[in-house]
């Protein structure tokens, strides 16, 4: 094809080089003439714009067109849109195209926010593995950190409250504060300082240490150090090399445009009703902005002003002010603490380093101010990549926060056990004398969710939409979160020798819960969003929180309750004929189906069965068989009436090592354990998931009930290697 254009010429030449073409090659055989604006096309195949679109859709596999144009021959292509195309035509005149600009400025204008569009849909093609972020807690809020010294993720002034730094979900418009050497690079490697919750990031030349500091250790004999505040970001970079530093803060999840002021000793975060300020003295900013967002940028030779930098986001404050102590003392007075508690835990041998770090990970999930625990750091990191199940877990369930304290419990540590169960003591006070209307998660602070919301504008870890806030689980009916919490006391109680009054109250609320609604059915422990069933675990956690209640009676000086007796004897009759499902032959997910679901092995990992009843054998052989794949056990794989799939869940593969332990199979449960621990990530935290297919961690990061699993089965193992 030919195209002779005339724009731009002298008007006699143009009409003259025009009549040339149409009395010429335009009158040959076979020509086909498209007459346009100053233009005039020539082909010799019968074709136009809108069939060239079609056979480059087709090409392409584009599932939608945008086609631009200003043209008459450009109407041929806006007829051939359909579905989700769009056509923009350029200028005045008569149109088939949907939308119009008045000139090629705002066209080109058009184009840019198409490709900023597509930046934040598209997030996340080559997102750092979930399972590779170390996190960074001081008792008040939690914060993750990627493999290359980037802070993605942290919430302020609680972990339930709104991001600052949302880049793990939403990609750098989301919020991030990154550091990494000018000359580039990968990193040698990441560590946490032993028994601590500081994270070193380490390049040649270069290391950068991270932890989230406290007002507690911002004080002198004198008072306090810095005036206001409340959390600190403390991040060292010290070495020899250039670094580059780029601060980014998004409050409210990116949703609210803030300003930066450079300050002689370091910047103010301006806009926002939450006052910040980045202390970074030496440092020489350049702020920068999008248009709507503003950044501050820095390069700084570490060589040259001594080999250290210290940058300091302090919450709550705008003061800018010297701190009086050094940045060493700063950093043994925030770091001893937590050697000082894992130093008092009862470690086993097997896997201890790893055991170590899930307790601390633990410990760093628990909000010290409440007592409450939470059951993950995030929100929204995804069960499927690309998928919807995407959960808001950074809140405090009842069962999830009493395993955890369990866990630690069995560690030989009671002061997070003692915390929650002053905080569930204050949630029953507030049901008005009626425990059994509790809800099975609440914030941190011991309230009511508010309702479940999507926000639209971020796209998700890894593209994975949509980025939840809040949790439509709170208005469910979960009858299993007795159990946990009885389960929890009786353990409080032997270890100390003695139960609190306030723990008696809970203790007593959690069976009279049990006595007025064991015999519903309810949404269970995986919180489906099906109709209510009669689920085999919620029956049995219903059984253990009077068997636990009676142990409590009866070990520690209370007369025995023959009416709490008779309802567990009741509870565990029923479940016991009614939860058996005969072709399966083995307890179900819940009365009457046949689907197979992990929780059901806790028919005997609660102790209503024995390891060696047959019933019991059946069951953890056919959950094996059906549930179990490579180094994961998945939840089950009945229909929960969402679309996608999930990975194996690792708390369901420590109940299956569990399951091992009770039924003999130790070799089989050492085998299993060592697969679990191996999806690790390389500073020891497990997500909520793991993909044996794809090999990378899912979910919720760092999850509780994956390290609160780790915890359980090393010391099974270990108890089993000294037997």
């Amino acid at each position: 094809s030919v195209a002779v254009h005339t724009r731009g010429l002298d008007p006699q030449i143009a009409a003259a080089a025009i009549e040339a073409v149409r009395s010429g090659p335009a009158t040959w055989d076979g020509v086909t003439v498209t007459q346009g604006k100053e233009v005039i096309e020539l082909s010799v195949v019968a074709t136009h714009k809108g069939t060239a679109v079609d056979q480059l859709r087709t090409q392409l596999s584009a599932s939608a067109v945008l086609f631009i144009g200003d043209d008459v021959t450009d109407e041929n292509a806006f007829g051939n849109l359909h579905g989700p195309d769009v056509g923009i035509k350029i200028g005045p005149g008569e149109t088939q195209a949907e939308y119009r600009v008045a000139e090629p400025l705002e066209a080109a204008r058009a184009l840019g926010l198409l490709l900023e569009t597509r930046r934040h849909w598209l997030f996340g093609e080559r997102a750092v593995p979930i399972e590779r972020h170390s996190m960074l807690a001081n008792g008040r809020t939690v914060g993750l950190v990627t493999p290359e010294a980037k802070i993605t993720w942290l919430c302020h002034p609680k972990p339930d409250s709104a991001a600052i730094f949302a880049d793990l979900v939403g990609g750098s418009p989301a919020g991030h504060f990154t550091v990494s050497p000018e000359r580039g690079g990968i990193p040698l490697g990441q560590r946490y300082r032993p028994g601590t919750m500081t994270v070193e990031t380490r390049w040649s030349g270069l290391t950068v240490t991270d932890w989230l500091d406290t007002p507690a250790s911002e004080t002198t004999p004198d008072g306090p150090a810095v005036m206001g505040g409340d959390s600190t970001l403390i991040r060292v970079l010290s070495g020899t090399a250039r670094a580059r530093i780029e601060f980014a803060p998004r409050p409210e999840f990116g949703q609210v445009a803030v300003q930066l002021q450079p300050l002689d000793d370091g910047l103010l975060v301006l806009g926002s009703n939450e006052p910040i300020a980045l202390y970074s003295p030496g440092v020489e900013w350049e702020i920068t902005s999008d248009g709507v967002y503003e950044s501050a940028k820095a390069v700084v030779d570490l060589r040259a002003v001594g080999g250290q930098v210290v940058l300091e986001m302090r919450f709550g404050t705008q003061s800018l002010e010297h701190h009086r102590l050094s940045i060493h003392e700063r950093q043994a007075a925030a770091e001893q603490p937590w050697k000082d508690w894992v130093s008092t835990l009862r470690l086993p041998s097997t896997a201890r380093d790893l055991v170590v770090r899930s307790a601390l990970t633990l410990r760093g999930l628990c909000h010290e101010p409440t007592g409450s625990i939470l059951a993950a750091a995030t929100t929204s990191l995804p069960e499927e990549l690309g998928g919807v199940r995407n959960w808001d877990y950074r809140y405090c369930w009842l069962r999830d926060a009493a395993l955890s304290a369990r866990s630690l419990v069995d560690l030989g540590s009671t002061e997070e056990a003692e915390g929650l169960l002053r905080w569930i003591d204050g949630v029953v006070e507030r049901t008005g004398g009626h425990p059994e209307r509790l809800h099975p998660l609440y914030t941190v602070d011991g309230y009511e969710l508010g309702a479940e919301a999507v926000i639209d504008t971020l796209p998700g870890y890894a593209g994975s939409r949509p980025v939840r806030v809040g949790n439509l689980a709170n208005h469910q009916l979960q009858l299993d979160v007795f159990g946990p919490v009885a389960d929890l006391i009786a353990a409080v109680a032997d270890l100390r020798g003695s139960v609190r009054e306030t723990e008696w109250r809970v203790l007593e609320s959690m069976v009279e819960a049990v006595s007025r609604r064991w015999h519903e059915p309810d949404h269970g422990i995986w919180e489906a969003r099906l109709p209510p069933r009669h689920h085999i675990f919620s029956k049995v956690m219903c059984w253990m929180t009077v068997d636990r209640a009676l142990h409590v009676v009866r070990q520690h000086g209370g007369e025995d309750r023959p009416e709490w007796v008779d309802l567990r004897d009741r509870i565990a009759a029923n479940v016991l004929e009614y939860g058996w499902h005969e072709h399966a032959e083995a307890y179900s997910v819940a009365y009457g189906d046949e689907d197979m679901d992990a929780s059901s092995l806790w028919i005997g990992l609660s102790g209503l069965l024995p390891g060696d009843d047959p019933r019991f054998l059946s069951t953890v052989l056919k959950i094996e068989a059906d549930l179990r794949s490579g180094p994961v056990v998945y939840r089950y794989h009945w229909d929960d009436g969402l679309p996608g799939r999930e990975g194996g869940f690792h708390i369901c593969t420590a109940w299956l090592i569990e399951a091992y332990l009770r039924t003999g199979r130790r070799a089989d449960a050492e085998e299993l354990f060592t697969q679990m621990v191996d999806t690790a990530g390389p500073t020891g935290l497990l997500p909520e998931q793991y993909d044996p297919l794809a090999e990378r961690g899912l979910g919720n990061h760092p999850q509780a009930y994956s390290h609160l699993g780790l915890i359980r089965c090393a010391l099974l193992l270990d108890n089993m290697l000294k037997q």
